[in-house]
C-alpha cells in the first residue's frame, strides 16, 4: 500500500485571510517557517525556499481555493517529489476548513517513516496557523529543541 495522508482543521477566519497566511511569506514565516523564513510568495511555476533550505515547487494556485506544491520526499538519498494538495473551503459561519493531503510516497521503510513525520508536521502546521490567525500566538516558537538553537526542525533533530 502506498503511504498517503490527509489532515484538516477549521480556522475561524475568512478564506481570503487563511489562504494569504500560506501564500504570503511574511505571514507563513510568523507561524510555520519561523527559522529561515519563506523566500517568496507562492506563485505558479516558481520555486520558493522554506526554512532557508527546503525548495518548494509551486504547481498550481487557485486563489482562495487550492494550492498544489511539490517537494523532495526522500531527503538526501534517491530523490523524488511528493505532491501536497491544500484546499481552502469557506464555511457557512465565515470560518475556513483547510485540508492538506500529501501523496506520491514510495513504499520503502524510509519513505513510510518520512510520510509519518510529514503527516505530523502538517498537523502541527495547521495547529500553529489556527493559534496565529485566531489569537496572534506563535506556537512554533520553542516547539522543537532544534529551533531553540536557530536550526530548522528535521527528522534528525526534533
Amino acid at each position: 500500500m502506498t503511504p498517503e495522508f490527509r489532515v484538516s482543521a477549521r480556522i475561524s477566519k475568512p478564506v481570503a485571510d487563511v489562504f494569504d497566511a500560506v501564500v504570503n511569506p511574511k505571514t507563513l514565516s510568523g507561524y510555520f517557517t519561523t527559522v529561515g523564513g519563506a523566500s517568496a510568495p507562492l506563485v505558479p511555476g516558481s520555486t520558493v525556499v522554506w526554512w532557508g533550505e527546503v525548495p518548494v515547487e509551486v504547481d498550481e494556485v487557485e486563489p482562495c481555493s487550492r494550492l498544489v506544491l511539490r517537494w523532495d520526499g526522500a531527503g538526501v538519498e534517491a530523490s523524488y517529489k511528493t505532491r501536497i494538495d491544500m484546499s481552502f473551503e469557506p464555511l457557512e459561519d465565515g470560518a475556513t476548513l483547510v485540508t492538506i493531503a500529501e501523496t506520491g510516497w514510495r513504499t520503502d521503510a524510509k519513505a513510510v517513516g518520512r510520510s509519518y513525520l510529514n503527516c505530523a508536521g502538517w498537523s502541527q502546521m495547521l495547529c500553529c496557523m489556527k493559534a496565529y490567525l485566531e489569537y496572534g500566538i506563535n506556537l512554533r516558537e520553542g516547539y522543537y529543541r532544534s529551533e531553540l538553537k536557530g536550526v530548522p526542525a528535521s527528522e534528525d533533530n526534533l
